[in-house]
């Protein structure tokens, strides 16, 4: 198997953070194994790597053309690379169900004439870069608006707002490639009626003659999926159509990875008064963010991504190679029920006609992928911990623990790591300060969603702005990237304002 991609490149670090989840996440859909998702997930990363850096150079040329935003470009990175994996004989390594999509005339779609390709993924390469982005985090990645923000620069306020004006214009884009696309007599006649139904303002009922060709014919539904905006089909006709096999899969993945997000960055009966907190801090706290290299947007993505991985109703083909996480995957046309949907600056946004410009930095999320877990060697129960700080252990005490500490390495390569730590307390905090010793010399060179200092082998981790308050019962979470040499034991003495902390 392959070094993972290293992010300690400076170019290569922020689409690492900002992508890897992601990639591993779909590539473990797409394989038959944790180690062929691994190699898949890090042969498509550097494919999506090379075309990011070719879109980059031939920009600087004057020479734009369209460009996925940094997350689907990567997932159709995976679907690339799965297709030549087939190609050249190891499709025995891929999900059984991909390798029959790959040999379909459905895939043959995504690299066949560009008027025939899904209408979802003409319309998205229509936007700007930016304007993609926001709507992609926004319906698949199902992210909540304060995150989005954050990560796009843009003022919480009226996200919202951008979000609305993006959606129409990708109505209109998706409008004018499907009819764009070449189609008989009956369905170019019914594509005007459509367009005009879901033009209408509140939306018309649909005609029953329209209903009736919708359910029969499967590219005018995939066009009502993505001119109907509210009706709960535009994530599905998104991730359907751009990512192709596995889309509802992922799509359904994210959004459980983002309710845990959610779920564990404030109580819930705090949530109005935080968002609007938010809110009115919003300009200063991605000033704030803007410092480190990984955006501080990616609270429990680690846990996340576990949580998104745990089986839930994997097909007969998946039950019979014992890996329960694969999940069935509807065609793009087909629609599931309706459902809500959920980095360092890189310039002022390119202006289109219908709405300001705004500046937005790249996003940088974190990677991992907790399914592959390296054992925990640390035993359960109360461990010793210094109260100041210090590295030397205090005396280990019979109290019980008011903290349990969950620590995990999610992806390990030659010479680094990335981990993740969660931790629960029984006390409500106001504010948080979690110490740790590594065994083996480990350094932490990046931290998001907390403030990282390290002397020798001690390291402390503060909480952010946006994450101080914890509530009694609940959990606080943090990720990582370090460098290590000869071994990575997983650290010892976790304490949590100076009280040790149990592990588990």
């Amino acid at each position: 198997m392959p070094d993972l991609p290293s992010p300690k490149d400076a170019t290569e670090a922020p689409l690492f953070a900002e992508c890897w989840d992601a990639v591993l996440s779909y590539a473990d859909l797409c394989t038959a194994g944790s180690a062929a998702a691994q190699e898949l997930a890090a042969e498509a990363f550097a494919l999506g790597l090379r075309e990011v850096r070719a879109a980059d150079a031939g920009a600087a040329r004057g020479r734009r053309t369209p460009r996925l935003p940094a997350i689907p470009l990567m997932l159709t990175a995976v679907r690339t690379t799965a297709a030549s994996w087939e190609a050249a004989g190891h499709g025995h390594r891929l999900d059984p169900d991909l390798r029959l999509w790959l040999n379909s005339d459905r895939a043959a779609r995504y690299t066949g004439p560009p008027l025939h390709r899904p209408l979802a993924l003409r319309g998205l390469k229509d936007l700007q870069e930016a304007d993609a982005a926001l709507l992609w985090l926004a319906e698949v990645e199902a992210l909540p608006m304060v995150v989005v923000a954050r990560r796009l620069g843009l003022d919480p306020a009226v996200v919202s707002e951008e979000l609305d004006q993006v959606r129409t214009l990708f109505r209109d884009r998706c409008h004018r490639d499907h009819l764009d696309t070449p189609m008989d007599t009956v369905c170019r006649r019914y594509a005007r009626l459509l367009h005009a139904v879901t033009r209408s303002t509140p939306p018309a009922e649909t005609p029953e003659d329209l209903s009736r060709h919708l359910a029969t014919c499967e590219g005018c539904a995939e066009a009502a999926a993505c001119l109907r905006l509210h009706g709960g089909g535009l994530p599905a006709a998104l991730a359907g159509g751009v990512i192709g096999w596995g889309g509802l899969a992922y799509l359904e993945r994210r959004r459980r990875a983002a309710e845990v997000r959610l779920g564990a960055r404030r109580p819930a009966t705090a949530t109005a008064e935080a968002e609007g907190a938010e809110a009115a801090k919003g300009n200063g706290r991605a000033r704030a963010v803007r410092g480190g290299l990984l955006a501080a947007a990616v609270a429990l993505s680690a846990v996340a991504l576990a949580v998104s991985m745990m089986p839930f109703g994997g097909s007969a083909a998946d039950t019979a190679r014992g890996d329960a996480d694969r999940q069935p995957v509807a065609d793009p046309g087909v629609l599931p029920p309706s459902r809500t949907p959920a980095t360092t600056p890189t310039g002022p946004r390119p202006a289109h006609s219908s709405r300001p410009a705004s500046a937005r930095p790249s996003t940088s999320p974190s990677a991992t992928h907790a399914d592959r877990r390296i054992p925990d060697p640390e035993p359960q129960g109360t461990s010793t911990a210094p109260a100041d700080g210090g590295d030397g252990p205090a005396p280990r005490t019979s109290a019980p623990a008011t903290c349990r500490v969950h620590y995990e390495v999610s992806s390990q390569w030659s010479d680094g790591f990335q981990a993740a730590v969660t931790v629960t307390t029984t006390r409500s905090l106001d504010t948080w300060r979690l110490d740790w010793t590594f065994r083996d010399g480990q350094r932490v060179s990046q931290m998001w969603d907390a403030t990282v200092a390290q002397d020798g082998s001690r390291v402390t981790a503060t909480a952010a702005d946006y994450n101080r308050s914890v509530p009694a019962g609940g959990t606080l979470s943090f990720g990582f990237i370090g460098s290590w040499q000869g071994a990575n034991s997983a650290p010892r003495d976790f304490a949590l304002n100076g009280h040790a902390c149990a592990r588990g």
